[in-house]
């Protein structure tokens, strides 16, 4: 299983159960989502295993609709 966090720059972390938050390069209120996830994708997946977590930026609404 995954816990998810959002922060207000509207990235992504994913990271695997109960690990511990990494320092990361930028600063910010990382929030946990509500939502239980048990899969992920498999590029996910590999990058938690090697670097223990995932980051990426979520989509604007802008960017869906274009």
């Amino acid at each position: 299983m995954f816990d998810i966090y959002i922060n207000q720059k509207r990235n992504l972390l994913v990271l695997r159960k109960g690990s511990a938050m990494p320092v990361l390069g930028s600063p910010g209120k990382w929030r946990k989502s509500k939502k239980r996830v048990v899969k992920v994708s498999d590029e996910i997946k590999s990058a938690v295993e090697r670097q223990g977590y995932y980051v990426r930026r979520l989509r604007t609404n802008q960017q869906r609709t274009m």
